[in-house]
């Protein structure tokens, strides 16, 4: 894979930074970002979200990730960051199920959380967290969405290779 630097880190792309009330959403044919939705009053994205560049998920789309660092990051730029897992998921959509999962990595450099080397390593409150922000996002935009289970390092990099693969 082009995106593994030589620390071992992956590249990932930040759409939506922490904090932002509208969902950013990067236009590939256009090359640039759009405001896909906003959030209803009071709520915000609780972490940064993006994705990983050249892959492609079953749903279509880059392959989603969460990204876990100090402070928000910024749209459209790039973070080298580390794989701790992936939060498996369907997602009902004008119903269709289909596989929509989550990978969840951790920016090099992150402090707070920096000894994190897996999902599991995370506090229940965090996981919980992640969990019930995917379910409450999803039903705001119209789509159920059900957590069907959770994978380490290892999980979350052989989705990342089949992603890098079915966009080749």
């Amino acid at each position: 894979m082009k995106d593994i630097l030589p620390t071992g880190a992956l590249r990932a792309v930040i759409e939506t930074p922490q904090g932002s009330r509208n969902k950013l959403k990067f236009d590939h044919e256009l090359g640039a970002l759009r405001i896909s939705r906003s959030l209803p009053a009071g709520m915000t994205f609780p972490f940064d979200f993006g994705f990983f560049p050249r892959t492609m998920a079953e749903d279509g789309d880059p392959l989603d990730v969460l990204i876990l660092m100090d402070g928000p990051g910024y749209p459209d730029v790039l973070v080298d960051v580390r794989l701790l897992g992936v939060v498996e998921c369907e997602v009902e959509e004008k119903g269709k199920v289909i596989r929509n999962d989550r990978l969840i990595a951790i920016a090099d450099g992150t402090t707070e959380r920096g000894a994190l080397r897996s999902l599991s390593d995370a506090d229940s409150a965090l996981r919980e967290q992640i969990c019930t922000w995917f379910e409450t996002e999803s039903r705001l935009a119209g789509k159920s969405f059900r957590v069907i289970g959770e994978g380490g390092p290892s999980a979350a990099k052989k989705l990342l290779i089949e992603a890098t693969e079915r966009a080749a």
